[in-house]
């Protein structure tokens, strides 16, 4: 535990002005996603961009292109949260939450196994990669589940869930506690997000049903 700790402060202390706002915007992303808040994805954006140079100054460069892919989503997001829904015409308008069938789940689901499973081997074959298959499974639900926050599916935050879960251990054998925190609190986040968006689809339904 007090190693743990040592980390934390540690890497509190070695963080850049820049990586710190990049964490902070990425927590009020978050908080503003549990809101169904469209600014959320002005702060992703700001996070992401920040990140994506962060992680090229220290050669990470597949972070840094998986950060490109997220400022991407999260100009997507903004347009799918405001214009991305019908109204039983032409004409679009805000998105509302959606549920997921049982056949888009088992497409996700299958679509990530697979990618986990070619990257994951191509990674313990060819690479010093550590813990290759767990960092394949993070990284491609990662992407996956990012559409599925654009397009307001309910079930997005169960798998964030899982993903932030399942990283952490991974950031802890690395020796990034912060990090790991930073995704605990991620989780419960997540939690709250799945809670407060359920609950205003039950409303929803309830109103248009009266």
């Amino acid at each position: 535990m007090s190693d743990l700790l040592q980390s934390l402060v540690n890497g509190a202390q070695s963080m850049s002005p820049w990586e710190t706002a990049a964490v902070i915007f990425a927590i009020a992303y978050l908080l503003l996603a549990v809101k169904e808040n469209v600014l959320c994805w002005l702060f992703a954006f700001m996070s992401t961009a920040i990140y994506t140079v962060l992680f090229w100054d220290v050669s990470l460069l597949m972070e840094s292109a998986l950060n490109v892919y997220y400022m991407a989503m999260a100009v997507f997001g903004w347009y799918q949260w405001t214009r991305g829904g019908h109204n039983g015409g032409d004409e679009p308008h805000a998105l509302g939450i959606q549920v997921m069938s049982g056949r888009q789940h088992a497409l996700v689901v299958g679509a990530i196994a697979v990618l986990t499973f070619i990257s994951g081997y191509i990674l313990s074959e060819h690479s010093s990669a550590v813990w290759p298959y767990v960092d394949s499974f993070t990284t491609w639900a990662s992407v996956i589940t990012t559409y599925l926050v654009t397009r307001k599916y309910l079930q997005n935050w169960l798998y964030w869930i899982v993903i932030d879960t399942v990283s952490i251990p991974l950031y802890i054998d690395r020796g990034m506690g912060l990090t790991a925190v930073l995704f605990a609190a991620y989780v419960v986040i997540a939690v709250f997000g799945y809670r407060g968006w359920r609950r205003h689809l039950l409303a929803n339904r309830q109103g248009d049903a009266s």
